[in-house]
């Protein structure tokens, strides 16, 4: 016995013979009574209505949901990295800790103490003297807090040649402690030579016993 084929055109044709009026007089109590078009197109809707609601209800929420877990991903991925490179040259991050450690120590030493003022002032002395230079005045003058450390102005004025002041320069930088040099003014002097005025700085450590 050969099996027949779905009619389309036959399904078609009495799809076509449905009068929309006659929706009014639908029997929703009844259905099993519908025509074949009208059970068909009926059942068509509802699995429309099913696939609509399902893709918003559970596809649409779900795909958002997959976006933001995708970038949520590649995010930790980055951090993963990051923190493996951290950790990978954690040793090589202690070392260098150790070693700013240290050199903050030594600088720290090379602030001098409100009771090392005074020695301070005798080795610039010494050092203007040693060079040739007749010293006319060294007096400090009042002393500047910052954040992190105090800063101790030193105005000095002396008289010589200009090579025992190059002299007097180079000797104040090689001071045990911290000495930096500003607003150098030099001018003819009185008698034969040169005069120069010239700030000193000194700094003390403003951060505490830490």
């Amino acid at each position: 016995m050969a099996k027949q084929g779905f009619d389309f055109k036959a399904w078609a044709s009495k799809l076509q013979e449905l009068d929309v009026n006659d929706l009014n007089e639908i029997d929703w109590e009844d259905m099993g009574s519908w025509p074949t078009p009208g059970k068909v197109v009926f059942c068509s809707l509802i699995f429309v209505a099913v696939l609509v609601a399902g893709y918003f209800l559970l596809v649409k929420d779900s795909g958002e949901r997959l976006q933001q877990e995708a970038a949520k991903e590649v995010q930790l991925k980055k951090d993963v990295e990051k923190k493996a490179y951290r950790v990978a040259n954690l040793d090589a991050y202690k070392e260098q800790l150790a070693e700013m450690r240290d050199s903050f120590g030594s600088l720290l030493k090379q602030l001098p103490k409100d009771t090392e003022v005074p020695g301070l002032i005798d080795d610039i002395s010494a050092a203007a003297l040693g060079a040739g230079l007749k010293l006319n005045a060294i007096s400090p003058e009042q002393m500047v807090n910052t954040e992190f450390y105090n800063e101790l102005p030193i105005r000095i004025e002396v008289d010589g040649g200009y090579h025992e002041m190059g002299a007097f320069v180079s000797g104040v930088a090689a001071l045990p402690r911290i000495v930096t040099l500003h607003d150098f003014a030099i001018s003819s002097a009185k008698k034969d030579g040169l005069s120069m005025t010239i700030l000193a700085k000194t700094y003390q450590y403003g951060g505490g016993d830490e």
